[in-house]
């Protein structure tokens, strides 16, 4: 008499249909796996090919032009001809790092102020009405902070206001508006950072006599460090790589010195303004856009680096 094969151990008690949910669910689970997997690649492979263009065309450049006059010449006149023409890219790093310094003396005491605000001391009520507010700012087109620096702030507030004789292009007003736009992103990043400090510090803190203030700045402000140096971080490169508000309000020349009555220009706003399609392909002048982007790519990953390593320096971890 034939006898039934006995069932392995692993079958016993499941049903055929719960065998194919479990198949089922394993395919999905490792088709999303791969998805994103691919997703990740995709950034990788941009990332790789975006340096690959870059330093394909600096090399070319550097083959006319020497790295040392690149990298420590004080003067920039790529478009003009003969023994005018200089490419030094000083002047050009001067003017991004001074921009952003503006930007960044504006953005970091008021953007940690109102994170402070809204994380410690704003009702709920207001919270919610602020905190949308804030990040639909930091939404708006650039090219409308440009142009409203432009038009108002230069003209009406620091002219017909301030009294201050500035020209219509100057770094000053570029420079402040910059800040304005860098605000809400240094805000609202380091209020989630605050905000996610558990309740226990605070009511420790409070059980001890301390008062809000206190335990803003001694207790909550420390242990969001590592956010709040991510949010500091995030606003530079913002600020580093921002290009339409110098292209409208900045001015186009780059020079050296701190006056901020006049106008400089940013290497992304050099950039913007030679990448029109009047250069021809090939030439020392299209070569230069490639090795000021390769310049701005280092500065920006450099930032990054700092970043990834100050956050784990001081980032703390509740359970």
């Amino acid at each position: 008499m034939a006898t039934e094969p006995a069932a392995s151990a692993g079958n016993v008690g499941r049903k055929p249909s719960m065998n194919r949910t479990r198949t089922t669910r394993s395919v999905y689970e490792q088709a999303i796996r791969f998805a994103l997997l691919l997703a990740a690649a995709v950034s990788v492979v941009t990332t790789i090919l975006i340096v690959f263009a870059l330093v394909r065309e600096t090399i070319t450049f550097f083959g006319d032009v020497g790295v040392s006059e690149f990298l420590f010449g004080t003067k920039w006149t790529p478009t003009l001809a003969g023994d005018q023409q200089s490419f030094g890219v000083v002047p050009l790093i001067t003017g991004t790092l001074y921009l952003s310094a503006i930007a960044l003396a504006v953005a970091i005491p008021l953007g940690l102020l109102v994170a402070i605000y809204l994380a410690e001391y704003a009702p709920t009520r207001v919270r919610r009405i602020v905190k949308p507010v804030l990040e639909l700012l930091a939404g708006v087109p650039t090219i409308v902070f440009g142009y409203f620096a432009l038009t108002f702030f230069t003209p009406e507030v620091l002219r017909a206001t301030l009294g201050l004789g500035v020209n219509q292009f100057n770094a000053l007003s570029a420079g402040l508006i910059l800040g304005m736009l860098v605000l809400p992103t240094i805000a609202s990043v380091a209020e989630d950072a605050m905000s996610s400090v558990p309740a226990s510090l605070r009511e420790g803190a409070f059980g001890l006599g301390a008062s809000r203030l206190q335990v803003s700045l001694r207790i909550v402000f420390p242990a969001a460090l590592s956010g709040i140096v991510a949010a500091l971080i995030l606003g530079a490169s913002r600020a580093v790589g921002e290009t339409v508000i110098i292209l409208i309000a900045g001015g186009q020349v780059a020079r050296l010195g701190l006056d901020p009555t006049q106008g400089y220009q940013s290497m992304a706003a050099y950039i913007a303004a030679q990448s029109r399609g009047d250069i021809p392909t090939g030439s020392i002048e299209y070569g230069t856009i490639f090795a000021v982007g390769l310049t701005l790519f280092f500065m920006t990953l450099l930032l990054n680096m700092i970043s990834i390593r100050l956050v784990r320096r001081f980032r703390q971890v509740y359970e």
